[in-house]
């Protein structure tokens, strides 16, 4: 609370300190005429406790929002969604194959240290060097980088990768297909920058508080585990001048009721999600409160596609046929959500596909299907389907999760067991293939059909449903190497065709991002679809 307004407001004009915090003489992203708190503290929800905050090593969106504020990568987004520049001042291409970036001068570590191309360098081999075991590997490999696929596979080394320092400030990455959003994929967590000397020094020690440095807008000052992760300025951010908050915090909520509990009692200014039940009582005594934004995500089941008997499509298409999409977006959910029956999203750029065919038909008809399907893979009354669920602790996907197995119980009789572990764990126990049937969700790294279709490629370490499919793995390599827009868009719409054939997974609905936000945090992106917030672009305004 501000106790004394004209004096703030005098010594926000001369960018002078007041109390604790310390505000820049004019901002480029706070509007004329804001009066800020003399408290730049933020306190938010972020839904599960982080398996890992080293770029190399993680896979989830947990991880990510704290990673955005810890470390800056070549390019980042402003509010709308758009590329602009992170480390990176300006890059150029000739061919959508070779790119050259020509690094910020004053950019740095939070130690002092210089962050120069040879971070990234470091970095990039780093990700694709098999010794670190990163889940998003593959990621690069779909960059099409030069040498990046047979390095994964052990068949190069890591020297060989194609991204070169040219100079202090000059990096230089080939691939081996030209691909035209190249830079769009530069965003990622996944290539952002980690420092050498502190990595080989400290080992996977290196993120702990007293051993971290980044070069983000904000350093790691505390870290308890299942409690809190405390963020504060790094003094040495080459844009601190233009940073307001001086700490941030992260809490692991994983109940939603909760979190707005703790919202609503003024323990944190924003939330994650919002429990599902309560959306339309919200929306009703807190519409300041309220924020729901289109997200580029996409909710659906994967079947485990290699352990009987759901290496049987037949098994998988009957499933899918039965969730009724309408009963979950617009009864259960009601938040703006849309049925999915393709993987990628309609939020998605330039993305038009055909709906799959099953989609046309009424609910009656899907299930009518399901069941001569069921009965044809060999279950009926006299010999039910029985399997296990796996979702993470959440209280919203525990809810999904009951009415969905109620689906299947009433209309083909199935028996479901339904398993929750915690983030970490569930993200382990998917990626050794010990599953039947498991949430998830996957948000695109960037806004591009690929961003979602490659991850059912045989080759993408993040394929949990081990979907394996020549026909469609030849299509998606077409599509990557395809330097036209058009062509792409129809190859994007023959893969979701063979999908939709083969039902891998099954799509549910598309996000929205509905949560809480105070209306005294200021900047908040409302039209980023990606949901990349940096806390370095908000602020807390004075009551």
């Amino acid at each position: 609370m501000i106790k004394n307004k004209i004096t703030q407001a005098l010594l926000i004009g001369a960018g002078l300190t007041f109390g604790a915090a310390t505000f820049p003489a004019m901002a480029a992203h706070v509007p004329e005429g804001t009066k800020l708190a003399d408290k730049q503290e933020l306190v938010k929800g972020n839904g599960a406790e982080v398996a890992s905050i080293d770029p190399q090593k993680t896979e989830g969106v947990p991880e990510s929002n704290v990673i955005r504020d810890l470390f800056e990568g070549l390019v980042v987004q402003d509010g709308d969604g758009n590329v602009v520049p992170g480390v990176a001042e300006t890059w150029e291409t000739t061919d959508n194959k070779n790119f050259t970036f020509h690094l910020r001068k004053d950019a740095k570590w939070s130690n002092g240290d210089p962050v120069t191309a040879d971070d990234f360098v470091f970095a990039f081999q780093r990700a694709v060097d098999p010794a670190t075991a990163s889940p998003y590997a593959w990621y690069l490999e779909m960059t099409t980088m030069k040498n990046a696929a047979k390095i994964i596979s052990g068949k190069a080394d890591k020297s060989t990768l194609g991204v070169k320092a040219l100079d202090a400030n000059t990096l230089e990455v080939s691939l081996e297909s030209a691909v035209p959003y190249f830079v769009k994929m530069m965003g990622h967590t996944t290539v952002m920058p980690v420092n050498k000397k502190v990595v080989e020094k400290y080992g996977d020690q290196w993120t702990k508080a007293e051993n971290f440095v980044g070069n983000g807008a904000y350093v790691l000052n505390k870290w308890v585990l299942n409690e809190r992760m405390e963020l504060v300025r790094s003094k040495t951010y080459w844009d601190d001048k233009d940073t307001i908050i001086n700490k941030v915090t992260y809490l692991p909520i994983e109940s939603q009721v909760a979190e707005m509990n703790r919202f609503l009692s003024g323990e944190l200014q924003m939330t994650d999600e919002l429990p599902n039940e309560h959306f339309k009582n919200l929306q009703k005594e807190h519409p300041e409160d309220l924020k729901v934004v289109g997200n580029l995500c996409s909710y659906y089941y994967g079947f485990n596609n290699q352990k009987p008997p759901f290496d049987d499509v037949r098994v998988r298409k009957a499933l899918s046929y039965t969730i009724d999409r309408d009963v979950m977006t617009k009864i259960l959910l009601g938040q703006g959500q849309k049925p999915a029956y393709t993987l990628t999203p309609e939020i998605v750029a330039d993305f038009h596909p055909a709906l799959p065919e099953y989609a046309k038909w009424t609910q009656k008809e899907r299930i009518a299907k399901a069941k001569e399907l069921l009965k044809e893979a060999g279950f009926d009354k006299s010999n039910p389907l029985k399997f296990t669920l796996l979702y993470n602790t959440d209280d919203n996907h525990k809810k999904n999760a009951v009415a969905i197995a109620s689906m299947w119980k009433k209309s083909l009789g199935v028996t479901v067991t339904l398993e929750n572990q915690e983030w970490k764990t569930y993200l382990d126990t998917r990626r050794q293939g010990d599953f039947e049937v498991t949430r998830a969700g996957w948000c695109g790294d960037y806004n591009e059909a690929s961003a979602f279709l490659s991850l059912m490629q045989s080759n993408n370490s993040s394929n949990d449903p081990r979907y394996h499919s020549k026909e469609y793995d030849a299509v998606m390599a077409k599509a990557l190497a395809s330097t036209s827009d058009a062509e792409r868009a129809d190859l994007y719409a023959q893969a979701e065709t063979l999908l939709a054939r083969d039902m891998p997974i099954a799509p549910i609905f598309q996000y929205v991002k509905a949560r809480l936000v105070s209306p005294l945090v200021g900047g908040f992106p409302e039209n980023n679809a990606e949901d990349k917030i940096y806390t370095k672009d908000l602020y807390i305004k004075a009551k």
